[in-house]
């Protein structure tokens, strides 16, 4: 018998302790995107002027950029996260954070910008986001612990024999957590809990309430074995402690500097208890103690006080006992204690500010990464939120790995960690490059077995019925669920993510079925469908258009059907610049001409409707391309539903307003992670966004090239359009 942490789940119901099934859960990860921005942005810049400039420049740029590893994002259930990286990396990464969602009646509505102005609007949770929520709270106590032990045992192995984790929490759980580390990782493993003070007193009356006002959140610092890696950090001294104890100052200097005794307690050691001379005057050492002075190699005690004399180091008045000279400027502070009072929480005007609800201050994770790592370990954040950790882990000179469930925070980290690298490489300060990962399925099984029973077909026939679709008794093929206008439904499983392998299936489903179109309803979509349903519009003349499943259905005692809205519309146009022969990189016309792309999609995947290749031949002189965005509609799939209305005929006038960051790959290839070659967003401080970009790009092959455009919106969809260009 011993004392436990009991939860629900945590025995199977023969008594047998429940381990995490890390084989059914480790997936392939797929590289979805590449990001190195100024590399490829100076080569791009590069392309156009004589060599010898370009090589300068790539000269310029190798000092800057470490290439001993590629940083990774992912976005995805951490869980399949933690299990799919231990193949590749169990046992190596140095240092953990996490924040977990801690508060069970959190909303997790965010208020996105929109435009050039300073308008707000709110963003709902995705649905997978809101489907993880309830399964994290949905038996309260029990099945948060039950996620987070799954998690916590999967990053202990994940974490090297030096390695640490910190584990961000509020009062909420604090206590039950620190249990559920306890019995992870050890009660001798644990090293602290660290309380931040995240706010000043709060207002309001608490005396009703009977309670203290509660200012602080709770941070756990476990080590994976006896000796982990540890750099103590400091603190700055108070004024108060700075006028009382280095109240001195240097008269040459204007240095402050306090005194302290020259001497220690025996025993003695050599001719430590000798007696010194210090301006011609011989000076004993009081009885019982000893000169405490730091002896180098082969010196002598009076030959130490010599050499301190000869750098100021020592203070001594005839008569009085000499005192070692301690200066402000060379000491470190107050060794840092376990309440933490001095990091404010990241404030409305701060410009580190990304409007993202549970972001915290880089000083934070900046004093955690510098404690319990070294330049060059690898940390790891599986609640990345809007990417803090890795932003800070960047700037130190750490590699990083870091996933989220949420679409809003991959982009909102990816953004941000493509900032950081503009404005490293314009510092001339090295920098990593990162890879965007996508991986998995999330189930959604507590709606399916809760209200439909567990039925698949009871799931499929409540989506037709809302999507007001009739279900086709006789289908012509299993991935052909129903009809609507004459148009065949497929309906994805509950607990699945509609993926490319899908895609095509049921493409080649409705061709044979001699269809034209279908309408294809999923939770969520793999990122970047979009790009490999333009291959098979071309490749079977069938139409696909992906519709997210709206979160409403979900509701109780929902009647009238949620809009289903169709993925986002992009439109672009290929703008060739003519760029003058005879000398290189001038423009002597801005002649233009266009080949236009249009595709729908939105969230996880995309559909093209009608590709128009007009693929241009060029001359040698008219070789610099770019690109024009011309049309967005946004789906607006995220919105509140009290907002969507005025927000549908804002979308339809200025769908521009809601792009909040789009991106160039000049030569992308189907099957190929999309790869950045230029970019531009806005900022919090700058919400200006260009609708052409000024890459110029120049070919050096000729013949057939693919150009992929990117776009995602204020709350974190993104969409893709792909242009055939001939050179």
């Amino acid at each position: 018998m011993r004392t436990e942490l009991v939860w629900e789940g945590k025995y199977d119901e023969f008594g047998n302790r429940r381990e995490v099934d890390v084989a059914a859960c480790a997936l392939p990860m797929q590289k979805i995107e590449t990001v190195d921005e100024p590399r490829q942005r100076a080569a791009a810049a590069g392309q156009t002027d004589m060599f010898e400039q370009k090589m300068m420049l790539m000269r310029e740029q190798a000092p800057a950029y470490r290439g001993d590893f590629r940083n990774i994002l992912v976005w995805g259930d951490n869980k399949l996260v933690t299990a799919s990286l231990l193949k590749e990396f169990k046992g190596r990464i140095d240092l953990i954070y996490i924040d977990p969602p801690f508060d069970v009646g959190a909303d997790f509505t965010m208020d996105v910008p929109i435009g050039d102005e300073k308008e707000i609007v709110g963003k709902d949770q995705s649905t997978l986001e809101m489907v993880a929520y309830r399964d994290t709270w949905g038996k309260g106590t029990d099945s948060y612990l039950h996620m987070m032990f799954e998690r916590l045992a999967l990053m202990k192995e994940l974490l090297s024999a030096r390695g640490s984790i910190y584990v961000h929490l509020g009062w909420q759980v604090a206590h039950a957590v620190k249990l559920l580390l306890d019995e992870v990782f050890g009660e001798d493993n644990f090293r602290n809990e660290l309380i931040w003070k995240r706010q000043t007193a709060k207002g309001g009356s608490f005396d009703s309430l009977a309670q203290y006002g509660r200012i602080h959140e709770s941070i756990f610092f476990y080590a994976k074995t006896a000796l982990p890696v540890w750099n103590l950090q400091h603190t700055p001294y108070d004024a108060d402690h700075v006028e009382q104890s280095y109240k001195h100052v240097d008269a040459a200097t204007g240095r402050r500097f306090a005194l302290r005794d020259l001497t220690a307690a025996e025993p003695r050691k050599g001719d430590s208890g000798k007696p010194i001379v210090i301006q011609g005057e011989t000076i004993p050492v009081p009885g019982g103690r000893h000169w405490a002075v730091g002896l180098l190699e082969n010196e002598t005690v009076q030959q130490a006080v010599d050499r301190l004399v000869k750098e100021e180091r020592i203070w001594y008045e005839h008569g009085k006992m000499p005192r070692y000279k301690l200066f402000l400027d060379e000491m470190r502070g107050v060794p840092l204690q376990s309440v933490w009072t001095d990091l404010n929480p990241v404030q409305a005007q701060s410009w580190e500010r990304l409007n993202y609800s549970t972001q915290k201050p880089e000083g934070l994770l900046e004093r955690i990464i510098k404690a319990s790592s070294n330049e060059g370990d690898l940390v790891a954040d599986f609640f990345c939120g809007s990417g803090t950790t890795g932003a800070v882990a960047e700037r130190l000179n750490r590699r990083w790995i870091m996933s989220d469930l949420g679409r809003f925070g991959i982009h909102t980290t990816r953004k941000r960690l493509i900032e950081l690298q503009r404005t490293l490489h314009g510092q001339g300060k090295p920098y990593r490059a990162f890879d965007v990962y996508n991986l998995g399925r999330y189930e959604r099984q507590w709606w399916q077995k809760d209200r439909l029973k567990g039925a698949e077909e009871e799931h499929r026939r409540v989506v037709l019925e809302f999507f007001k679709a009739e279900v086709l008794a006789n289908a012509p093929s299993p991935l052909l669920h129903g009809r609507k206008a004459g148009t065949f439904c497929h309906v994805d499983g509950i607990d699945g993510l509609f993926t490319r392998e899908e895609a095509r299936a049921v493409a080649q489903a409705a061709a044979q079925a001699g269809g034209r179109d279908v309408y294809c309803l999923a939770w969520e979509f793999e990122m970047e469908l979009r790009q490999f349903t333009l291959a098979l519009e071309a490749e079977l003349g069938v139409k696909m258009k992906l519709i997210p499943i709206p979160r409403e259905i979900m509701e109780k005692n929902r009647k009238s059907p949620p809009p289903f809205l169709e993925m986002a519309m992009l439109e672009g146009e290929v703008v060739w610049r003519a760029v003058g022969a005879g000398s290189a990189g001038q423009k002597t016309e801005n002649r233009e001409q266009r080949t236009e792309g249009r595709v729908q999609g939105s969230g996880g995947g995309g559909q093209k409707s009608g590709v128009r290749d007009q693929s241009l031949v060029t001359s040698a002189a008219t070789r610099a391309v770019d690109v024009k965005l011309t049309k967005f509609l946004p789906s607006l799939a995220e919105v509140p539903t009290k907002e969507l209305e005025a927000l549908k005929e804002r979308a339809v006038k200025s769908g521009f307003d809601f792009i909040d960051f789009w991106a160039v790959d000049f030569d992308w290839a189907p099957g190929k992670p999309f790869n950045h070659h230029w970019q531009d967003y806005r900022t919090r401080r700058d919400r200006s966004l260009k609708t052409v970009s000024d890459a110029g790009h120049v070919y050096e092959e000729r013949g057939k090239h693919t150009v992929c455009v990117k776009v995602v919106d204020v709350f974190g969809c993104d969409t893709s359009i792909s242009l055939e260009v001939t050179v």
